[in-house]
């Protein structure tokens, strides 16, 4: 029977003509159809800090007494912070962008905006729209910076930072704190970490690769764990940072230093004691190698493997080792210097 009326239902969807199968439900609105606006062929626009990018926005045809808007949506507020305005002869830049955002302008049609010399705050959602009295239509682009996510904490141990301490904390060691989308990556990517921290939005994740007793149990499934939104001035978590390729380079110094005899080392060079994210970005993008492990601006010890092998910690992943925050009076360790 139940066969029967299954074969029943076939017939009669092939006896329907596929525009009544597949057509929208009635009250649901179609999309708008830009009249004006190109559709970007690629939405994502991928590049790196230091460098220039170009968001394009081309007009197929110029209405009368129209502006083309761009504005970026922060995602720690929701708000759209207006970057420039034009109407084809005259523009105008607005907020901190202001300095290294043009048009790009290549023909009259050609309303794209450049951004030059790509900052890490720059990663994000931006919006392109043009004001044409009741015919406004708009698109969004992204502007994806390719990075490295790293987990921080300070000195003094684990959960000691509000949400506004650890953006502060991120930006003091030269990176800024990750988006949701920044930390899902480097979750694929196979960051595993058991702490919880903040990201830019004011939310608290942790991600997790092996799943174990100390991270939720083993019953639940590798992800990236959530608390949700929490109080920005009273919970207290970790921080997970993001960072991007350097305008400079990292180095090693040999010797054993203690941390005040390793800031002069770096002077003495002509360079400064490396940032956190400093070394994660050589690491990174530049494949610095070494097992020596050397002091950083935080007072922290680290050092950056790419290829694993047994006398370097012994561990089987690629990854910048941490040796926490020993004694500042300690002379075991030599010095990672940057100079940009």
């Amino acid at each position: 029977m139940h066969r029967l009326l299954l074969l029943g239902c076939l017939w009669l969807l092939a006896a329907l003509p596929a525009s009544s199968i597949f057509q929208r439900p009635t009250g649901t609105p179609a999309p708008p159809r830009l009249q004006y606006l190109l559709e970007p062929l690629h939405p994502t626009v991928h590049t790196q800090r230091g460098a220039t990018a170009t968001l394009p926005c081309v007009l197929r045809a110029l209405p009368r007494n129209y502006r083309v808007k761009w504005s970026k949506v922060e995602p720690a507020n929701y708000r759209e912070n207006i970057i420039i305005i034009t109407n084809g002869l005259y523009h105008k830049n607005y907020g901190p962008l202001s300095p290294r955002v043009r048009l790009r302008h290549s023909h009259r049609y050609d309303a794209s905006l450049t951004i030059t010399d790509v900052a890490l705050e720059d990663e994000g959602r931006y919006r392109c729209q043009l004001v044409n009295g009741l015919e406004d239509e708009s698109i969004s682009l992204t502007v994806h910076l390719e990075g490295v996510v790293f987990p921080y904490q300070p000195s003094n141990g684990r959960y000691k930072f509000n949400y506004h301490e650890a953006k502060r904390a991120c930006e003091q060691q030269d990176s800024r704190l990750a988006t949701y989308q920044q930390l899902y990556k480097a979750w694929t990517e196979g960051l595993d970490w058991c702490n919880a921290g903040w990201i830019l939005d004011g939310t608290v994740h942790y991600p997790i690769i092996n799943s174990r007793e100390p991270c939720g149990g083993r019953l639940l499934l590798p992800g990236v764990r959530t608390y949700g939104a929490r109080d920005k001035q009273k919970d207290r978590f970790d921080a997970f940072c993001f960072t991007s390729a350097l305008q400079g380079q990292v180095y090693f110094i040999r010797g054993h230093l203690n941390f005040k005899e390793a800031g002069q080392a770096c002077r003495n060079h002509g360079a400064a004691l490396a940032k956190v994210g400093q070394l994660y970005s050589a690491w990174k993008f530049s494949q610095l190698d070494r097992c020596d492990g050397g002091w950083l601006a935080d007072g922290s010890v680290r050092y950056p493997i790419t290829t694993p092998r047994e006398r370097c910690g012994g561990l089987p992943d690629p990854g910048v080792r941490s040796f926490g925050f020993p004694s500042k009076e300690m002379r075991t360790y030599g010095t990672y210097c940057f100079v940009g």
